[in-house]
């Protein structure tokens, strides 16, 4: 992994993200070489996984830094085909510090069984999601449709960011998977695991016939 940037807590940081991106590889939610995953290093740059790696196994050595304007530091390298939606982020919100992109079944299906925005009520794992503190609350993840002009897509999340419409931290793109988000690792990484286990949910729900 290159860098002339070094923060105090860039080491700490760096493994951070190959741990949580180990995490999820082992629970199969980006086989494949599936997903991508970053963190924000400053306000010009971020730490992300390089493309084509194996996410069960990533190691110091597959993480890369880009630019916020989606540059490699070291053009040798290749970043995840995704970057822009990673810088787009985190050009929105500056409290975004992690953003984190999986690939599993439930997210993945869920999202083509869907308009656009699942709707989740009951769940005492939404509290798991930063800002909600009841099961009673509705809670609405967006669906965008998927599209190979990630530019294009980073428009339509920035507008709907800027609409008000972004409530959670994590939205569904149809037939891809999702992104989450927190202002560490440690939060994107419990965001992942909650809205994975509530797609799981619902996607038992419809296949017992109760959604």
């Amino acid at each position: 992994m290159e860098s002339d940037l070094h923060p105090t807590n860039f080491p700490q940081l760096s493994q951070q993200l190959v741990d949580a991106v180990r995490f999820i590889g082992e629970r199969q939610w980006c086989p494949a070489t599936g997903g991508n995953f970053s963190a924000r290093i400053d306000e010009q740059h971020c730490l992300i996984t390089q493309s084509g790696k194996f996410k069960d196994q990533l190691t110091l050595d597959d993480l890369m830094i880009s630019t916020m304007d989606n540059k490699a530091v070291d053009p040798a390298l290749k970043p995840s085909a995704e970057t822009g939606l990673h810088t787009k982020l985190y050009q929105l919100n500056p409290q975004i510090d992690c953003v984190l992109h999986t690939h599993s079944v439930h997210s993945t299906v869920l999202s083509r069984a869907c308009g656009d925005k699942i709707v989740i009520q009951g769940y005492e794992m939404q509290k798991s999601l930063r800002g909600n503190t009841t099961h009673l609350d509705s809670i609405e993840v967006l669906v965008f449709d998927n599209d190979q002009d990630i530019d294009a897509l980073a428009k339509r999340v920035e507008a709907k960011w800027h609409a008000g419409e972004i409530t959670q931290p994590g939205f569904l793109v149809k037939g891809h998977g999702l992104y989450a988000w927190g202002n560490s690792v440690s939060e994107a990484k419990r965001h992942v695991e909650g809205f994975e286990f509530l797609f799981a949910c619902l996607w038992q729900e419809k296949l017992l016939g109760k959604a």
